[in-house]
Parts: C-alpha cells; structure tokens; sequence
C-alpha cells in the first residue's frame, strides 16, 4: 500500500496518546445551552422561537438564513430562556438562543428516511439541508452546497478525510474505529449524488487500525477505496488532500469541485447518513478534550450549546492554572480567554495546556529559509509577514499571499519565533473583506 503525501508540512509532538485509547462517552450538559445563529460560513440562521417558549429535542429553533447557510436545532428540551449576544469559540459575540434545559430530553418524533435507491438527488441533498449538516472538520461550509456543484457527473473522487492531522485530536480516530459502518454508509449516500465518482477514505499512517476496518468493509466494493497517507503536518488540509489522493492542484480561487473533487470529514459524513437515514438534524458532535492541564483526556459525544466549562469538568477538571487553553487543535484552534462558551458545530476539541511555546517575543527574522521549507503552499511566509506589516497589500497580492491556508507551520518552524502566520492571515481577511465590499 503506498504511502500519499504533498511537498512541504512539518512534524509536530502529536499529544495523541493522552486520548486515542479513550472510548467515546455521552455527555449530559449541567448548564443553560446556547446556540450561536452564525455556526457556519454564509448567512446567520433566523430564529422561530421566542422567549418563553417550550422546546423538545430535536425542534427546529432558528431556519436557514438563505441557500448558503443552515438550520440550528435544540440538542435537549427546555424553555427559551432569552436571544442574545454570546461569545463563541471564535471570539465574537452573535444573537445566540439560550435554552434552559429541563433534564428531561424529551424528543421530537423523527420520521426515518425511505431506502436510498428511491430517494432522488434532490431529496438527499434536501435532507441534508433540512438536518442543518455542515462541515465539522472546522470550515462550517454548508454541506447541501458542497453537494450542489453544477455538474455532478464531472465529480471524480468523493474522498473521505480520514487524516485528523492537527496535534492532540483523537474524535475522528474514535469514531472510525468505533462506528466504521457509519462512515462507509455516509459515504454510499454521498456517492449516489455522483454517477462518475469513486469513494477515498484517505487515512494517515499512524491510524493503521482504522485504515484495516475500513479496508475490510469496503472489501468487493468497486467504487471505494482506502487510501493510506503520510503522517504529516497539515495532511488534512483540503487542497494539500487532493493533491496527496489524486495529485490534482487547486488554488485559493477555486474550489475542490473544480479538480473534479468533494472533501467531507469523518463526523460530517456521519452526520449525513443520521440525516439521511434517520431523518435526525444535527444536535451533537464529537469533542477530544485533552491536554496535559486535563486531568482526565476523554473523547465525548457532545449535545451542540453545551458550555466549554461542563466539558473540563466531564473530564475530571483541570490539574492547575492552565497557561493557554483553545478550542480545536494547537496549529489552527482558536484561543479561549473565557471557558463559559457553548459547543458549535465546528467544536472538534477542548485543549487546555500548562505552558504556551508561542509565548515567546519574536526576534528579527534571520533570513533561514525554515519557512519556506515547510510551507505547503510553496511561498514565501517570512516576505509576506513583512508586506503584511508594512500594510503592502500589492505586493502581498503580487507574491501569492492569498494561496496561504493558514496551517501555521511556518510560525511553528520559525527559530525567531516570528508571528508570521498571524501577520498573513490579518492581510488575508482585510484583503477579503475588501472584495466582498466590491
């Protein structure tokens, strides 16, 4: 079995120990649950509930602001406690409902899908729609639109990342290697939109027990297949993905559709089989929380508004005053300064760590190239930093700034310690929001 890989990445302290060998376990939620209106890219969710009103699990409580954009669904039953602005795990307040929940999970009745071979096109995607299912390797990308791409029969690969490269997570881990047939179900659904298309799980080296479930379920299937990837730093990066699978090359202007590629992650993947099959909207994910500050590294299955703060203490609390504690992973996670924020449909992780190496004043650039050797985009991180600085935003443009993905690995190489991820990925969402004003 060969081993697929891309130029560049780094090899970080990968911190999987803590948690890989932890089953997954529900998590009931002790305070109020909150559920953000912006949890994916595109227009906010508009609200249908008001203050006071009584809610099941499973009730609809904001509806899709537009095609670009997804519902948002209670996760317990309760009472509509009030709408409000509330911090996310991003760092900015937005409307948020907040629900008071009433310990009693009483649910909404949901009405099983009809077998596969008699659901249209249209009626999959629906469906997936209707479930508010985006993507939750950490975009948010409305799954519905990723499934819409204009011409489905130019579809080549639908490839399953398998990957879960970013140090410290193990939820995607756990759950191949816990509900496999979920995945590969996930994944028939998702091929009967694409007549063309064959099926990749593309799974890192070091999760050579999955890639062997897998493997043994797919066995005889001609339009899947396991594909094994170097275990590297950021492996899962979309574009960095399909050049490992199919050595097809995209660019920050193009999508994967336009390689002839769609790219979902293992729990997006399962939450379109739950849609799907089960007719149940998206209400829960997989969180790892871990870190060498936890006391407990565990991997939980998460109800979508549950506070950051039951988490630490499902895991058994914090062994002392944490130096830096973010949610997601270390290289692209976001950091938190306040822990009573809810869970969102892009929540992967919970890390919470006694020291932060980041935490050092950078020095002058020393002109090493490090950067330069490890960037998988293949430009220039420390003259982009310095154009950034500078407020340079044509020269920026003109030496391929807008092609970084903002992986950090040069920030993470870098001797003198220079914030050059921070630098480009500030330039980058100026020169965005520019665009979108255009």
């Amino acid at each position: 079995m060969s081993v697929l890989t891309f130029r560049g990445g780094i090899h970080p302290f990968d911190g999987k120990e803590l948690s890989k060998e932890k089953p997954i376990q529900k998590l009931l939620p002790v305070r109020d649950l909150v559920y953000p209106l912006s949890q994916h890219i595109g227009a906010p969710a508009v609200p249908i509930v008001k203050k006071g009103d009584s809610v099941l699990a499973g009730q609809m409580l904001a509806e899709a602001g537009g095609f670009v954009s997804a519902p948002i669904y209670a996760s317990v039953s309760g009472t509509v406690k009030s709408i409000e602005p509330r911090l996310t795990p991003g760092g900015i307040r937005v409307n948020s409902i907040v629900l008071e929940n009433d310990g009693n999970y009483k649910e909404v009745a949901y009405e099983a899908g009809k077998p596969l071979e008699q659901l249209s096109a249209d009626e999959v995607t629906g469906a997936i729609q209707k479930a508010g299912v985006v993507g939750m390797g950490g975009a948010g990308f409305p799954t519905h639109v990723k499934l819409s791409p204009k011409d489905r029969s130019q579809i080549d690969y639908v490839i399953a990342n398998c990957a879960e490269c970013e140090p410290y997570l193990t939820s995607d881990y756990r759950r191949m290697l816990e509900e496999p047939e979920k995945l590969i179900e996930g994944m028939q659904i998702i091929l009967s939109l694409f007549p063309n298309a064959k099926g990749v799980f593309a799974v890192e080296d070091n999760k050579v027990d999955c890639a062997l479930k897998l493997e043994k379920l797919v066995k005889g299937q001609q339009n899947m297949e396991v594909k094994t990837l170097k275990t590297k730093y950021p492996q899962g990066s979309e574009r960095h993905l399909i050049y490992a699978v199919t050595k097809r090359q995209i660019n920050s202007t193009q999508l994967p559709a336009d390689a002839g590629c769609i790219v979902d992650n293992v729990d997006t993947i399962c939450s379109v089989r739950q849609a799907v099959v089960e007719g149940r909207p998206l209400t829960s994910r997989i969180v790892t929380v871990t870190g060498d500050a936890i006391k407990d590294p565990c991997n939980f299955e998460v109800l979508l508004g549950t506070s950051h703060l039951d988490l630490i203490e499902a895991a058994g609390g914090l062994l002392g005053e944490p130096e830096k504690i973010i949610s997601g992973g270390p290289m692209m996670g976001n950091p938190l300064f306040e822990l009573d924020v809810p869970v969102v449909k892009t929540s992967s992780a919970l890390l919470c760590m006694s020291g932060d190496e980041a935490a050092l004043e950078p020095q002058a650039c020393i002109s090493c190239g490090r950067c330069v050797d490890v960037c998988p985009g293949q430009i220039v991180p420390s003259r982009l930093a310095s154009f950034a600085a500078q407020g340079k935003q044509e020269e920026f443009e003109k030496w391929n700034g807008m092609e970084c993905c903002e992986c950090g690995c040069c920030s993470y190489i870098c001797p003198a310690k220079r914030h050059l991820t921070q630098s480009i990925k500030t330039m980058r969402r100026q020169i965005l929001a520019q665009r979108r004003k255009k």
